[in-house]
């Protein structure tokens, strides 16, 4: 069936952003030089860690950057600027390798930053769309990550920049993870019990509750019954399911506290009038660790699983992606 005309005007203006975040990445790809195989060497040589900083979105890059280098073997820490300046500069040392995020070169916050960065003996490598900029000018390496326009219509969100500078940043950790030789088995290192790397490798349906384990009751029930459900199985959380057990709501006790802190007559009122209608939700034959993943996104501890068609198959819960009991985080 052919789109509606306003449905394909959608499609396209998303597909024009996914081509244009794509050709600032090409773009990059080709421009890519020496510089990047400094940075990889001083990296591998230094015995610190990289510290890598950034204010807003090149913040928020800057924190998955970290936290894929610590995950493939490469030790890495977020530095937050105005932080450092308040005491966090005592976390770096001259043995670190210090990575600074923006996409102008001129961000205020950070730029302030790096005379200090400099004070510690730290070299400093940068992330930026502009070579002449003020970080530029402060930084021992120049990584670019210049792209021509950002994919935000108005100019002002940045879009394709911070696309690039991730792609780069992942760049540099696979380079890492070859020269370093890390391999699978090296995963397991780095969770705490050992056990934990294999655990997260698992699907989900190797986890999950099943049958009875489930809290579930159908839309329509009262939410006397739904409360005596959630105390039965002691997880938090119900699961609203229609006739053909397809998932339509869930309730968790933060659902029911907040109806109660609103004096909602809980005990004359159904499933359905306090049910949050679009749970997260996720397949069985997923890895744990992408559930993981999902939970720590969405802040949630209770995953309800189900089919392409949304029929529950289950419900997967922190501890059981974790072990509960199994893993100690204190040494003993």
């Amino acid at each position: 069936m052919t789109p509606k005309p306003d449905t394909q005007h959608i499609l396209n203006e998303a597909a024009a952003v996914l081509e244009l975040e794509a050709e600032g990445i090409l773009a990059m790809s080709r421009r890519i030089d020496h510089r990047f195989v400094q940075m990889v060497d001083l990296i591998c040589n230094s015995k610190g860690r990289v510290i890598i900083a950034g204010i807003g979105k090149s913040g928020i890059i800057a924190r998955k950057i970290v936290a894929t280098l610590n995950s493939t073997g490469t030790r890495a820490l977020f530095l937050h600027p105005v932080e450092a300046m308040h005491g966090d500069l005592g976390m770096v040392s001259p043995e670190d390798v210090f990575i600074a995020l923006s996409s102008s070169g001129e961000t205020d916050e950070l730029n302030i930053l790096l005379p200090r960065i400099r004070s510690e003996g730290c070299p400093i490598i940068a992330f930026t769309g502009n070579g002449k900029s003020t970080l530029a000018r402060h930084s021992d390496f120049i990584i670019d990550v210049a792209v021509e326009k950002e994919a935000c219509p108005l100019g002002l969100a940045p879009t394709s920049s911070t696309t690039a500078m991730l792609a780069m940043g992942d760049a540099l950790a696979v380079v890492l993870i070859n020269r370093k030789h890390f391999k699978p088995d090296d995963f397991k290192r780095f969770h705490p019990g050992g056990a934990l790397g294999q655990r997260l490798a698992r699907n989900i349906g190797d986890l999950m509750l099943t049958g009875e384990a489930v809290p579930a009751i159908r839309a329509g029930a009262s939410m006397s019954a739904a409360i005596e459900e959630i105390n039965r199985h002691s997880l938090g959380v119900i699961l609203i399911t229609d006739a053909s057990e397809r998932l339509v709501g869930i309730i968790t006790d933060g659902d029911i506290r907040r109806a109660l802190a609103d004096q909602k007559a809980l005990a004359t009122m159904t499933v359905d009038q306090i049910m949050s209608t679009r749970p997260h939700s996720a397949q069985e034959d997923i890895p744990a660790y992408d559930a993981l993943n999902i939970m720590e996104r969405h802040q949630i501890t209770v995953l309800p699983i189900t089919d392409d068609q949304k029929r529950v198959k289950g419900v997967l819960h922190l501890h059981d992606i974790l072990g509960k009991g199994e893993f100690k985080f204190n040494g003993t």
